[in-house]
């Protein structure tokens, strides 16, 4: 029961805030708690995109450094994918793989573990609150705790103006409901009669769709749409 009136005083407390800052200390204090000594909470940006926009806290020490907090964030960090893979809170070990190829993940070394808890209130706009640390710690409970202080926190935060429910790269309406009826197995023509457009725009809205999504064919468009949020099937 304290656990649960803990939560709702958090989300109350959000829900009053009257700027960012204290929502987003509120988050970071959860994470703390439990046991993360590096916080990342930002919007996750579309490919080929900054992110330098979107982050709104980031407290990542480089351990390789003598504990300097880094002050840049690469778009392409693979660690940053991770919120793009599930739409559940994760916990789990940082792999050796990871530690070499991801500048967020290197910085803080063997023995860490992640806690990913990606963000989708606001769709299509996606972001994540990401905890790390050798001394990370959760419960089941812990997650979803977190799942719904975060949720709120991002909704407070575009109520207050702070962040929009769009993204420099988002696809347009049309090229979100050319992409779902493909998805669907709709051909060209059908998707043309059905939009009451040429099989011609529809074709440039497919080729629009892939080069915001960097996608190589049809297929993977879709599947990149997904991923991003873009489209709902």
């Amino acid at each position: 029961m304290n656990d649960t009136m803990d939560i709702e005083a958090k989300v109350k407390a959000i829900a009053e805030a009257r700027a960012a800052k204290p929502v987003l200390d509120i988050v970071e204090s959860f994470l703390r708690r439990l046991g993360a000594s590096h916080i990342l909470i930002t919007g996750l940006p579309m490919p080929n995109r900054t992110i330098d926009s979107l982050v709104h806290r980031f407290r990542w020490p480089d351990e390789r450094n003598g504990g300097i907090e880094r002050s840049t964030l690469a778009s392409n960090d693979p660690a940053l994918m991770l919120g793009l893979s599930g739409n559940r809170p994760t916990i789990r070990s940082v792999s050796p793989s990871e530690i070499a190829h991801s500048e967020l993940f290197g910085a803080i070394g063997e023995g860490a573990r992640v806690m990913v808890v990606p963000v989708d209130a606001l769709r299509p706009f996606q972001a994540m609150v990401m905890g790390a640390g050798r001394q990370l710690s959760t419960e089941p409970y812990d997650l979803a705790a977190l799942e719904i202080v975060s949720s709120a926190a991002f909704r407070r935060l575009f109520e207050l103006g702070v962040i929009s429910d769009q993204r420099p790269g988002d696809l347009s309406t049309r090229e979100r409901r050319v992409l779902e009826l493909t998805a669907l197995g709709k051909t060209a023509h059908e998707i043309a009669e059905d939009l009451q457009i040429s099989q011609r725009t529809v074709h440039a809205h497919l080729q629009n769709a892939s080069a915001k999504l960097n996608a190589s064919n049809k297929t993977h468009t879709v599947v990149e749409a997904l991923r991003y949020g873009q489209i709902k099937i």
